[in-house]
């Protein structure tokens, strides 16, 4: 996702770490916070992994994508780096594939619960499964229905349940976080930060003692994070919900260092929540410029993401634009409506 043109990354942040580990190792990057790096096959081709020391165990926060390159970096992890250790937990912050798709392994492996909230842990589930309306005709539907054509709604067929082959298995069982909750590792503790808007319950994880700030995937040092809109809450506000929540983390202590899922690790919290409040800001004046004629989601995907986008691309692309608009629809900037065609248009009131 591009990020803010008013006030770029480079220009306030402080990189502490400017090279990432090699695939396979680690990086302490604090006393007993070590940093995994594995790779994505998509545009984002990396995602950030933490092991956190715990006396003579471990606990794993974030999995990877399920493949099985990823298996065989975790073992080369667990036996050059670990020392034979086991994890005694398994943490994920939210139900992305990237974040959760090896969850069931490592569980396994290690015979180590899974915490995770209760609206990621049963969304996992219902995407894996095809419940709860996750369901790939459903999805189709929902793009028609906001302008996509059908050359490009064939992809989304074709493509079917992504979801189940990246997330090859979900444990069964798990130990619910809630926002608020304080998790002891080794001499630690990790506060749980909810935040709303990128996915149902992401939790994030704060060591005041440390002075660090696990962010996940809610504050990233480049690029902004994906808020979309869903098919099965297709008049959700989720842009109004993660812009609420960051806020929070702008209370952190301004010499936090962050360890987001994406990038190198970073200091200039307050700042970089300025530049996505700002980022939103100039994206949401865009949108309403370009409504002045009733539109669909899919005639202004080019008013914020300005390049050919992929099928991989274009499910986040157009739940990102329904983000938008349905925050300008919230405010009364924007009114919506379904025409005779059956596609629901957007216009500035």
């Amino acid at each position: 996702m591009p990020h803010s043109e008013a006030m770029t990354p480079e220009q306030v942040l402080d990189y502490p770490f400017p090279n990432p580990p090699a695939g396979g190792s680690v990086l302490e990057v604090a006393p007993g916070v070590n940093w995994v790096r594995m790779p994505l096959p998509f545009a984002l081709n990396h995602i950030n992994l933490w092991v956190l020391d715990d006396g003579d165990a471990a606990v794993i926060v974030d999995s990877g994508l399920g493949t099985i390159q990823t298996r065989e970096l975790w073992e080369q992890v667990f036996a050059d780096e670990l020392k034979g250790r086991a994890a005694n937990r398994v943490i994920a912050t939210h139900c992305h594939p990237d974040h959760a798709g090896l969850a069931g392994w490592l569980t396994r492996k290690f015979n180590a619960p899974l915490l995770m909230s209760q609206a990621d842990y049963l969304t996992a589930h219902a995407w894996r499964d095809e419940a709860a309306g996750y369901t790939n005709d459903n999805l189709v539907a929902f793009l028609r229905e906001n302008g996509l054509d059908e050359a490009r709604l064939q992809g989304f067929r074709e493509r079917g349940n992504h979801y189940r082959r990246v997330v090859p298995d979900f444990p069964s069982r798990y130990h619910r976080i809630r926002d608020g909750d304080e998790i002891g590792i080794g001499a630690n503790r990790w506060r749980v930060i909810m935040g709303y808007g990128h996915a149902p319950e992401h939790a994030a994880l704060y060591s005041e003692s440390l002075g660090v700030l696990i962010s996940g995937d809610m504050v990233l040092p480049k690029i902004s994070t994906n808020v979309a809109v869903t098919s099965v809450d297709p008049d959700a506000n989720p842009l109004g919900l993660f812009l609420d929540s960051i806020v929070n983390y702008a209370r952190l202590p301004a010499d936090t260092l962050v360890l987001p899922s994406h990038g190198l690790p970073f200091r200039g919290l307050r700042e970089r929540v300025e530049q996505l409040v700002e980022h939103h800001r100039l994206r949401l004046a865009e949108l309403e410029e370009a409504c002045v004629e009733p539109k669909a989601a899919a005639d202004v995907i080019g008013t914020l993401f300005r390049r050919e986008l992929d099928t991989h691309q274009t499910f986040f692309a157009m739940g990102e634009t329904l983000a938008h608009l349905n925050y300008l629809v919230r405010n009364g900037t924007l009114a919506r409506r379904r025409d005779a065609d059956g596609v629901v248009r957007h216009a500035r009131t």
